[in-house]
């Protein structure tokens, strides 16, 4: 699965030290750590890495860490995507995409477009992309769904669009696109917690959060659903739920480096406006690493 954008991707955190600098060092052993355990592609700057608060330079050397860390093993997802359809293709018209097999980009926020306005701004970016293009569907950060007619209208009309990333938790939704999708076009989950269902439906695979900290588990269960293991998926998935979600209790990725700094993958540090977990929701996460980590 090396060169398909399918199976286990992980959404990278960005690891910060104490005085909230960049840990390069701790990227590249969670890059490694991933690979290592069984992740079949990686995404740069998506929401997880706390894009917006990084700086032009930050984001830069990050994406450049990701992409030479991972040396071509798996593939590298860039996430590309704003509010402002030319400002997005100016950043694609300006990117290197050396070392990039695809751009993720997130339907537009705080504008509320309408459907004829999503389908026209896709349109833009994949006319401009010199890269296979992911679609992002995340209503609950953007305020806004893009309908599954639309989703298909772009995939039908532009082959590039090689997948979505579907967050919207509506499964009908969801379905619809499976059932009616063009052969090139894939479906991804966009939640941890309904990946194995989106799987039995005919997903094929999952952008995931929780795969930073757990990319062995969760990964097996991944490939099991996609070979009709069930038995050992469902094993999985509910070994793993109450973490999957305890991480997203208190915020993203506020949760899962909690998660991280107790298994001493980088510091339990966010930048403003995200916080630390709640003292509750971090003894939580402990004690159910301490249940799971055997």
């Amino acid at each position: 699965m090396k060169n398909s954008i399918a199976g286990t991707g992980v959404a990278l955190i960005t690891p910060f030290n104490d005085d909230y600098s960049v840990d390069y060092q701790s990227l590249k052993n969670i890059i490694n750590f991933n690979i290592e355990n069984g992740v079949n592609f990686l995404v740069a700057l998506g929401t997880t890495s706390e894009a917006p608060t990084l700086t032009e330079i930050e984001r830069k050397l990050v994406v450049k860490t990701i992409v030479e860390t991972s040396a071509d093993r798996v593939p590298v997802v860039l996430g590309l995507g704003g509010n402002s359809t030319q400002l997005v293709v100016d950043q694609i018209y300006n990117q290197d995409f050396t070392g990039i097999s695809a751009i993720l980009s997130v339907v537009p926020y705080y504008n509320k477009p309408q459907q004829a306005g999503i389908f026209a701004h896709f349109d833009a970016i994949a006319s401009a992309c010199p890269v296979s293009v992911i679609l992002y569907n995340v209503p609950g950060r953007t305020s806004v769904n893009m309908h599954a007619d639309t989703c298909l209208k772009l995939a039908n009309k532009h082959k590039n669009i090689i997948s979505i990333k579907e967050a919207s938790g509506d499964l009908i939704q969801i379905m619809n696109i499976i059932q009616k999708k063009p052969s090139h076009f894939e479906v991804l989950s966009g939640d941890d917690a309904l990946t194995l269902p989106m799987i039995a439906c005919g997903s094929d695979g999952v952008i995931s959060v929780i795969a930073n900290a757990l990319p062995s588990d969760f990964s097996r269960m991944v490939h099991a659903a996609m070979n009709d293991e069930m038995e050992e998926a469902r094993d999985l998935h509910y070994k793993i739920l109450r973490m999957t979600e305890l991480i997203f209790a208190d915020g993203n990725p506020s949760g899962v480096k909690a998660l991280m700094a107790d298994m001493d993958l980088c510091r339990e540090v966010v930048r403003l406006p995200l916080v630390t977990v709640n003292e509750i929701v971090r003894k939580k996460i402990s004690d159910e690493w301490n249940r799971i980590k055997d």
